[in-house]
């Protein structure tokens, strides 16, 4: 026999590869591969596709949650100690505030509660809220970007009116109210007692809704009206005084540092509130969730990892004699090893990247279409927003290949030891 009839004339490392190929691949000429590769790819695909689509929706959770807060919230907000909630000399304040070199934007806020009513039968407690409309080339909010009907001009046309108000959409809805008609607020003072009737009577503020807000958030849009700050120190009776003051920063997430620096700056009786500290058992639920939940499907992949491991065990039990045969030509049992793991690095390779397109195609689709609607009241936001980040998939991607190679192991392993003699005479 000439050296290129012999079977020793293929590539050593070439030929665990044919060998594992064809053992992927079906008996049946009209199919490409066989059933239990196609199963054992399957559930690869599902694991890592419910993997990145979870992630995804925990990720879109935080992300919308964020940015729904940050539209009526400052990033920052500088208070004072005490229960009243006061700062008579915030000029001096503010300016020592707009020296720090992380600030965007800074304004003085007026922040207290009342009840509205828009009829006779009908009375709904608010939050509210008094801000400048305008504080230079940033805004600290974004709240005068959601107005859906109306603006900020806090301009009146009813002569009867005390001022000017903004309504959440949620809000306005409920009481049945438009712009362009009265409510009737009650401030928050002590009522002064009238002599005449022995009674405390509270006096009553009318006002002119003159435009109508959707942060998108439930419990702006539900509770919060809007009036410009002189309105709402009038109403409050706070004088020249505010509550606080609301700062944007560049970075969002140097909140907590910024915020120290100033009020270290400001000395006593000046204290800070970050956005993160503020709602800080929402989003620390939220990571411990996705953290629950990444692990929850993690299992899923390592069902379908032992799937492997019978689908693989299956064939060494199958291909027993065949594999003596092989090494009666020459293989040595790293050549069996390694026919075994490349078939576990074509299901691991194919069905992650399977799963990853699959995963990240119902994402996109269940986000762009807003296709899952959820309750407001309940979970804030009224629908499910899924945000893929590449490092998740890069995660997924590698911790679902590795896991496909482990579960390789135990049969090559046993594949790798058998005798060639004992192999051959198996039955």
């Amino acid at each position: 026999m000439t050296a290129a009839a012999r079977p020793r004339a293929l590539a050593p490392s070439y030929l665990p590869w044919r060998i594992a190929r064809r053992y992927l691949s079906s008996r049946r000429k009209g199919r490409f591969l066989s059933l239990n590769t196609i199963i054992s790819i399957g559930g690869v695909t599902v694991g890592v596709a419910a993997l990145v689509v979870v992630l995804g929706v925990m990720n879109g959770l935080q992300d919308d949650l964020r940015e729904k807060i940050l539209v009526g919230n400052p990033h920052l907000r500088i208070l004072t100690f005490g229960g009243g909630l006061r700062i008579d000399n915030w000029e001096k304040a503010i300016e020592i505030v707009r020296r720090d070199p992380e600030v965007l934007a800074a304004a003085p806020e007026v922040l207290t509660v009342s009840v509205l009513t828009a009829g006779k039968d009908y009375a709904e407690p608010v939050n509210i809220l008094g801000f400048e409309p305008d504080t230079g080339s940033v805004a600290v909010t974004s709240l005068p970007q959601t107005i859906v009907r109306g603006d900020l001009r806090f301009q009146v046309t009813n002569p009867n009116a005390d001022g000017a108000v903004l309504l959440g959409q949620r809000l306005a809805e409920r009481l049945g109210v438009q712009t362009g008609e009265l409510v009737t607020l009650i401030p928050p003072k002590v009522p002064k007692v009238n002599a005449a009737l022995g009674l405390a009577v509270p006096r009553l503020f009318q006002y002119e809704v003159t435009g109508i807000f959707n942060t998108g958030m439930f419990q702006y849009d539900n509770q919060f009206a809007v009036m410009s700050r002189s309105a709402a120190q009038a109403f409050a009776g706070m004088g020249n005084a505010v509550s606080g003051i609301e700062v944007r920063l560049r970075d969002p997430e140097r909140a907590p540092i910024v915020g120290q620096r100033i009020a270290d700056s400001l000395g006593f009786p000046f204290r800070f509130m970050d956005w993160q500290t503020q709602n800080a058992a929402m989003f620390s639920a939220l990571k411990l969730e996705k953290l629950a939940m990444g692990l929850v499907i993690f299992f899923i992949m390592v069902v379908a990892a032992f799937n492997i491991i019978g689908t693989l065990t299956m064939v060494v039990t199958d291909k027993t004699r065949e594999i003596g045969i092989l090494q009666a030509m020459g293989m040595t049992g790293r050549d069996i090893g390694r026919m075994f793991l490349y078939q576990g690095a074509v299901i691991g390779a194919v069905g992650t990247t399977l799963g990853l397109a699959l995963g990240m195609a119902i994402a996109w689709v269940v986000d762009w279409s807003g296709l899952v609607r959820i309750d407001p009241s309940v979970y804030v936001i009224d629908r499910l927003p899924v945000h893929v980040r590449p490092l998740d998939v890069v995660i997924v991607a590698v911790a679902s290949f590795l896991l496909t190679m482990v579960a390789t192991i135990p049969p090559a392993r046993t594949a790798s030891a058998l005798l060639p003699v004992d192999a051959i005479r198996h039955e």
